[in-house]
């Protein structure tokens, strides 16, 4: 990111002079930590390379937040990017990267027992207990203090958004149940967002809320600070770290709101119908505020074609996609033919993985027609590289990602026998699209086939995750796979 960029931008105009960090000496930490995370990083569930090799383990950057060493009898704070190979060493650099924060002290406390990463028995940390830092509410408080003052720290750059407040001395809770990042809550007030698995250049979830709240867009929180880091020896972009972002205490989000209403057989269809226009509000600022353009010709049938590619992946993958291939390979088709009789799409910045469970409401009605929708999250797709999360896309991805969450909901419901769930699926996804239509959004119907192809392309991934994260769940997003394979082959 260069200091052009959107992030830079919005930093305090007064930045303190940079601070100096202790620097321990990567190969001397490798050989304190290198068992210990070798063993502890694939049972993470962050870690992305479930099913692979774990090969070479290296330090790409290290940065005392607080001292470690082993006269100190007050916790170390160490900060990490480590690079997990995939396989054996090779000449160039190969494997994902991962932020760590590692508490280091002489003797862990019971509280803090389950954060134990282990204890190094050979380098300078030898005999200390090494914990993840956020279950530790004295090392995330520390976190804070940084990001309320912009300025550098080793490897590291802190900014802050002009005319934040971001008070002081607020009691730190690390949320639990997290899949891919880890998020910390400061009292009632910030939530800050760690992103584990890093690669250069600036974060959707940064650069889209900043970009965002400087068009006056009500519908998204804007970050109050963020962090990030140099890539060490390279010219490529930093690395964002985290974002810190208002907490919107007491609200739910719409899965949450979802299933109660499906439990409860009630009538979401207002706030079905309000999530559609909140929708097409947020794309609408996308739009105004960042560059968009239009596709046709191969350009858009090569969408088709990477949609192609991901199902026959998928399908030597989990076998249960085999029967329905061809089905689904017709909704692919239907696009390419689209394009090559001369279809177009806009295309613009998108928040990338919408689903209800990256809306919140937080006051009124859940079930009323002006429930106050507040959209959170835009970091994408965690598994697709992050060059392809900043690509601008069609508006109508977002849309199929909601209305497969709709149907996700209901499929949910109907394997355990419960009655009425595709009714109610039926009833929200049509409510959706007319509140999306009714705020100045294109009809999503209006472009069925890129609609399908998307909806079609989104249950593949829900395939994928179900078939290597949670197997017991696999039948709910086979359920869409049937229905979307029977109507690609019905035209």
């Amino acid at each position: 990111m260069s200091d052009s960029s959107a992030p830079r931008t919005a930093q305090a105009p007064h930045s303190p002079r940079p601070a100096r960090a202790r620097q321990p000496h990567a190969s001397a930490l490798l050989r304190s930590l290198t068992g210990l995370l070798t063993n502890w990083l694939p049972e993470q569930r962050w870690f992305a390379g479930k099913g692979r090799p774990l090969g070479e383990l290296t330090t790409v950057s290290a940065t005392e937040l607080l001292p470690c060493h082993p006269a100190g009898t007050t916790p170390g704070l160490l900060h990490l990017i480590v690079r997990a190979g995939t396989g054996p060493a090779r000449a160039e650099p190969a494997g994902d990267c991962y932020q760590l924060l590692l508490g280091v002290r002489p003797a862990l406390p019971d509280a803090l027992g389950p954060a134990l990463v282990g204890r190094a028995a050979e380098g300078p940390l030898r005999g200390w207990a090494i914990y993840e830092a956020l279950h530790d509410p004295r090392l995330a408080g520390l976190l804070l203090e940084r990001l309320r003052t912009p300025g550098r720290l080793g490897t590291l750059s802190f900014g802050r958004s002009a005319g934040a407040r971001i008070p002081s001395g607020l009691a730190a809770r690390l949320l639990t149940g997290e899949q891919t990042n880890s998020s910390v809550v400061f009292g009632d007030a910030h939530i800050l967002k760690l992103f584990r698995r890093v690669s250069p250049g600036v974060n959707p979830d940064l650069e889209l809320p900043l970009a965002l709240a400087e068009a006056g867009c009500a519908r998204v929180p804007a970050p109050a600070a963020w962090f990030e880091a140099n890539w060490p020896g390279a010219q490529a972009e930093p690395l964002t770290l985290g974002v810190l972002q208002p907490f919107l205490a007491g609200s739910t989000d719409g899965w949450q709101l979802a299933q109660r209403s499906l439990a409860d057989r009630t009538d979401f269809t207002p706030a079905a119908h309000a999530l559609g226009r909140a929708t097409a509000e947020v794309h609408a600022a996308l739009a105004a505020a960042l560059p968009t353009d239009r596709l046709a010709g191969r350009r858009l049938e090569g969408i088709a074609l990477g949609m192609l590619d991901r199902l026959d992946r998928a399908v030597e993958v989990v076998s249960a996609l085999r029967p329905h291939r061809d089905g689904l390979r017709r909704a692919y088709a239907a696009l390419a033919d689209y394009a090559a009789r001369g279809g177009q799409a806009h295309v613009q910045r998108l928040h990338g993985d919408l689903h209800l469970g990256q809306v919140l409401t937080t006051d009124g009605p859940a079930d009323a027609a002006d429930a106050p929708w507040t959209v959170i999250d835009f970091e994408g797709e965690p598994a697709r590289p992050l060059a392809d999360r900043r690509e601008p896309g069609p508006p109508v991805r977002d849309v199929a990602g909601m209305l497969r969450s709709f149907d996700y909901a209901a499929c949910q419901h109907q394997v355990r026998g419960h009655r009425g769930a595709a009714e109610w699926s039926r009833a929200n996804r049509a409510a959706f699209r007319a509140g999306y239509a009714a705020a100045g959004g294109r009809d999503p119907l209006a472009e069925r086939e890129l609609l399908l192809a998307y909806e079609t392309d989104k249950a593949i991934y829900e395939v994928l995750y179900e078939a290597r994260h949670r197997p017991s769940w696999l039948p709910v997003p086979m359920m869409a796979v049937r229905r979307l394979a029977e109507a690609a082959a019905d035209g």
